[in-house]
């Protein structure tokens, strides 16, 4: 039985080593994968504008409770200032640009 089991297993481990082939992708599919790992970094960008807000909030209030609370805090370190990535403009497709 365990030699079954180690057969099996060395078989299955050399069967997933096995190397598949590219994925022949044509320009509407790459268009598309472009677009969607543009949608991606977008949420990235509002994600990481959203967090920076929610931390600039935090410190204020912070800083704010623990001077009323009398306690002796280092000032805040000055940091970029959050910035608005705005919306989302998908990229423009080099295919559809006129060829001269």
């Amino acid at each position: 039985m365990k030699h079954f089991l180690f057969a099996s297993a060395l078989l299955f481990s050399l069967s997933a080593q096995a190397k598949l082939p590219a994925p022949v992708m044509d320009d509407a599919a790459k268009a598309k994968a472009a677009e969607a790992k543009a949608k991606a970094d977008h949420g990235n960008k509002v994600g990481a504008y959203k967090l920076c807000q929610w931390q600039d909030k935090a410190a204020s209030a912070y800083f704010k409770n623990a001077s009323t609370a009398g306690k002796t805090v280092k000032p805040p370190v000055a940091t970029a200032p959050c910035v608005d990535p705005g919306p989302f403009v998908p990229p423009v497709a080099a295919a559809a640009a006129p060829k001269s």
